[in-house]
């Protein structure tokens, strides 16, 4: 009688790699269970995603109920912390988009930072999110409603409170900081909401949040793309999209010495041809589904 075989027998319990394949399933589990797009229900849902993923450092008045500490939603704070209450005079409240540590479901950690603030000591900060069962859902703690009023900055001389005086470590870190931002301004104009300028050295790209369903977008960039009529005014050129937090970000590229106000016009005029063509419920021609497979091809998914 032969041996028995070893091969399908499980790793023995408490062992390293019982360790690893049940930290592996509970990883798949989170995944599974995390909101494709974490905003979703929030007026302000594309510009979140924006300060979350590409804008350097900007901040607005976030508009949460029944709080008597207002709270500044902020793209990143000091030592990337999920959030801050100042010991100063008005202990203004923060919290941040862009942190260190961070679950599958960004919406539950801001929720959890928002009610952090709430109660927190000033000067005291929150390094990490811990959002549980009891941690109210974001669209129950703020306006869902309201737009942001978002402030770029070109620096972060925003962390230090008007007229504190920071220590050298507190100088240094500002300065690093500010040594790794891409300019960015937000494009203003009529129907254009969630459209950024980035500059990025050799070349600068407005990047567009957009709201619809993916496939419908992309379905409809490609219209505009067999028209020719993919681009925000001339000297910019499509130079493809990525998805991020359930949405699809449209990138043009542009000459970095044309100023980002500029493109504004061009912008909108493409936000027309964008909600006429999405309104086109008409089968694809042959031209159209290549220029579709084409934009597909060049999508690079971030999250």
């Amino acid at each position: 009688m032969g041996k028995k075989s070893k091969r399908n027998s499980g790793p023995k319990p408490d062992s390293r790699r019982a360790e690893l394949l049940e930290q592996r399933r509970v990883e798949r589990e989170a995944l599974s269970s995390a909101p494709v797009r974490p905003f979703e229900g929030l007026a302000f849902e594309c510009d979140m995603v924006a300060m979350r993923e590409f804008v350097a450092s900007a901040t607005a008045t976030l508009p949460v109920t029944g709080s008597e500490r207002p709270v500044t939603l902020a793209t990143v704070l000091p030592g990337a912390v999920a959030a801050l209450v100042r010991d100063d005079e008005k202990q203004d409240a923060f919290v941040a988009m862009q942190v260190q540590t961070f679950s599958e479901d960004l919406s539950a950690d801001l929720a959890a930072a928002v009610e952090w603030t709430a109660g927190a000591t000033p000067g005291t900060s929150l390094a990490a999110s811990a959002p549980s069962e009891t941690t109210a859902r974001l669209v129950d703690l703020v306006d869902a409603g309201s737009p942001l009023e978002i402030t770029v900055h070109k620096d972060f001389s925003w962390w230090i409170p008007e007229g504190a005086s920071p220590d050298p470590e507190v100088d240094a870190t500002i300065e690093r900081a500010n040594g790794a931002i891409l300019p960015s301004a937000r494009i203003t104009a009529d129907g254009v909401s969630a459209a950024w300028w980035v500059d990025a050295g050799d070349k600068a790209h407005i990047r567009w949040v957009r709201p619809e369903d993916e496939d419908q977008l992309m379905i409809a960039l490609a219209r505009l793309q067999s028209e020719g009529a993919l681009h925000v005014g001339e000297g910019s050129r499509f130079a493809g999209s990525f998805r991020t937090h359930g949405l699809l970000v449209p990138v043009f590229d542009l000459d970095p010495e044309v100023h980002p106000d500029e493109w504004a016009t061009g912008t909108a005029e493409l936000g027309k041809r964008l909600d006429e063509t999405l309104a086109d419920t008409s089968e694809l021609s042959s031209e159209q589904r290549r220029a579709r497979d084409g934009l597909r091809s060049r999508q690079v998914t971030l999250r």
